[in-house]
C-alpha cells in the first residue's frame, strides 16, 4: 500500500495527465480546419453567379479590363430623326439610327453608332438637338 507522499505524488501525477489529455482533445484537429476551409470554399463558389456569356439580346457580351460593357437596347425617341440628321452633318451615317439613351422627357440624350465606329451623342431640350 501506498503512503501519504507517494498517494500525493501519483493523484497529482493523474491528474495532471488527465488535464492534459482534455487539453488535447479540446484544440482543433488539422483535419477538421481542412474540412471546414473546404465547406468554406464551396459555399463561396455556390452563393456567386456564374458568369454571363451573353446579353439579354443573345450577343456576346463585351468586356475591357475585365469590367462588363454594358449594352443599352435600341429605343426610339420623338427626336430621333432630326439627331440622326444632325449626325448626318457630322459625317456620322449607318447603324441602326438614334437611339433614346435616357427616359422620354423635356430632357433626352440620343447615342447613334457610326459606321466607322465613331458614336454621336446629342442632347435635345424640348426638341431643340444639339451635339455634345
Amino acid at each position: 500500500m501506498l503512503k501519504g507522499g507517494a498517494m500525493k505524488r501519483l493523484s497529482v501525477l493523474l491528474l495532471s495527465a488527465a488535464v492534459l489529455l482534455s487539453a488535447c482533445s479540446w484544440l482543433p484537429s488539422r483535419q477538421r480546419e481542412e474540412q471546414a476551409r473546404i465547406a468554406a470554399e464551396r459555399a463561396a463558389l455556390a452563393a456567386q453567379p456564374e458568369p454571363r456569356t451573353v446579353a439579354a439580346d443573345g450577343t456576346p457580351i463585351v468586356t475591357s479590363d475585365g469590367v462588363e460593357i454594358e449594352k443599352v437596347e435600341f429605343r426610339a425617341g420623338v427626336s430621333s430623326a432630326t439627331v440622326e440628321n444632325l449626325a448626318k452633318q457630322a459625317g456620322c451615317h449607318g447603324g441602326l439610327g438614334a437611339g433614346l439613351l435616357s427616359n422620354p422627357g423635356p430632357v433626352e440624350i440620343y447615342r447613334m453608332t457610326c459606321e466607322d465606329g465613331r458614336v454621336f451623342v446629342a442632347r435635345c431640350d424640348l426638341r431643340q438637338c444639339r451635339p455634345m
